[in-house]
This record gives structure tokens, sequence and C-alpha cells, in this order.
């Protein structure tokens, strides 16, 4: 279900906002007080500074205070696997949104329209959330490189950290900020969806999880039965719901009149009930607990 679908990428996100708060645990500790390299002669609290400032602690190693950029490193890479997941989403809204498909449309507001054809919008904001992807992975790689072979301590190649992360950070703080918005404003298009989920017979499987479960034939066999039943229907250019029950059983004669009761998509969906399937009552259960989750994190 289309539920289904969207509530992936809300696990997805979670585990992006994990990695952002892991990394935040690991960088908020403050450098000041190891003045060039190797600490100073002058008697400084840096507990009592670090305190101040709100960090959490002092950097331990004077010399890993001045020349670390680990912290960087790491919540660069925690937003460039956020853009992938950003990037993901965002390239199906674009196909999504075609006239081909037709199964989504993004607001106005985040779409523009065409400079030749005045039918056509075009989803700009999703296209953007894609290529910013190139931008972060581009910082994350450049700061890598920047550090690979460097000797401690502190050498002026560092101060190239400084463009490369915000760029980066600054990208994905946007394309978050872009994706939420086109996502509250998306309309879905349930008649389309409905529609294209009848094309390819794609209950199939569910026929042949059928024989197995009902007449007790192993699934190699009932992949091979399952096969031929859909180019009997494809020959006669019909859904495998639209068979006669002679049509079934022509293949197969231990097939019942019970098989029409799981070849529609609805009843595909409704059969997948174990946990994490795309079951509705799967599905709600997910969309409860994430509610109350991110209801308990606002407050």
């Amino acid at each position: 279900s289309f539920a289904h679908h969207l509530m992936a990428y809300v696990e997805m996100l979670a585990r992006d906002a994990g990695r952002m708060h892991d990394a935040r645990a690991r960088l908020n500790e403050c450098p000041l007080g190891a003045a060039a390299l190797a600490g100073t002669s002058f008697p400084l609290d840096r507990d009592m500074t670090a305190k101040a400032l709100g960090f959490d602690a002092p950097m331990a190693n004077s010399l890993d205070a001045v020349s670390a950029r680990d912290f960087a490193i790491e919540a660069l890479g925690a937003a460039a696997i956020l853009s992938a997941h950003l990037s993901r989403l965002a390239e199906e809204l674009v196909f999504w949104a075609t006239p081909a498909f037709a199964f989504v449309a993004i607001s106005d507001r985040f779409t523009t329209g065409s400079s030749i054809m005045p039918q056509k919008r075009n989803p700009d904001a999703a296209e953007l959330v894609r290529a910013k992807t190139g931008r972060i992975f581009g910082s994350l790689l450049g700061l890598l490189t920047v550090v690979k072979g460097l000797p401690l301590a502190y050498a002026k190649d560092l101060q190239e950290d400084k463009e490369l992360t915000f760029l980066g950070l600054d990208a994905a703080d946007l394309s978050v900020r872009v994706m939420s918005g086109m996502i509250r404003d998306l309309k879905a298009n349930a008649e389309a969806m409905r529609a294209a989920a009848d094309h390819g017979y794609s209950t199939a499987t569910d026929l042949a999880d059928w024989l197995v479960g009902v007449i007790g034939m192993p699934f190699r066999e009932a992949h091979h039965v399952s096969a031929q039943i859909v180019a009997r229907a494809a020959e006669k250019n019909v859904a495998l719901a639209e068979l006669k029950i002679e049509d079934f059983r022509a293949v197969e004669p231990r097939i019942t009149a019970g098989v029409f009761g799981i070849l529609s998509a609805e009843e595909s969906v409704a059969s997948r009930i174990s946990y994490g399937g795309t079951a509705p009552a799967r599905v709600g259960e997910q969309i409860a607990r994430w509610k109350k989750r991110l209801e308990a994190h606002k407050n």
C-alpha cells in the first residue's frame, strides 16, 4: 500500500536522525585550551570553560584537539546517507508525478511551469533534492581527502574543512526542509494506484502461495503452475480473477473456487500479516507506534 511504502522512509529517516544524534555525542567536546598543539603553561580550568560553552567535556589530548576532523567527517557521513535516502524518495516523486503514472500531485509551491509546454509542471524541488546529493557526497569525499595524509598536528590544509562542512550540512538541511514541505502538500491519486496494482498479474505469487497452502503443492511446482495460468490469462487478455474456474482446472484439476478469494490486489495486500508487512492492520500498528514516538520526542 502507499502508506506502507511511505512508512519505509519513516524507518530510514529515523535511522538518519539516530546517526545525527550519535555524531553530536562524539563531536561535542571542547578544544579550547589545547593552544597550538601542546596545551599551555597557564593554569586554565578546561572543564569550566567547556561547561560554560555548552560542551560535554574538554578534548583529552591537545594534539588531537587541533588536528582531528573526524567529528565533521562523521556528521557529513550521516548527512550523505540522509541525502541518499531523500534522493531515492525524490526520484520516486518525480516518476509518480508524471502523467504516465499520475500517482501523486506535487503542489505548485514545489513545482514550476515549463518554459515551452504550458500544460506541464516541472517537479523542480524533487529534482534539486536529488541533485543536492552530489554536493553532499562531494563534501564528504573532499574532507576525507584533505585529512587522509596529514601528520599531527595542525596543518594549513585544515582550513579547507570549513567550506566543505558548511556546504554539505547546509545542503542537507535545505533538502530536509524542502522534502518535508513536498510531502506535507502531496496529494495521492488512489484510483491511479489501484488501477496500476492490477497490471502485470501482480497476484501470481499469491496464487502460487495458495497452491502451496491449500493443496500442499511444493512451491517449485506451484511456481510452474502459476506461470501456466498467467500465460492462459495473458492469451485471453484478462486478469487472473477474470478467468473461469475451468481455466484454472485445465492447468491444475485440484484448484477450487476458493482461489478467487486471493486474486485481487486488496486481498494480496491484506494477506501480508507478518510483522512489518503491508497488511493494513500491520501498517496501522506501525503508524500508531511512530505517532506515539514522535509525539513523545516533540514533548
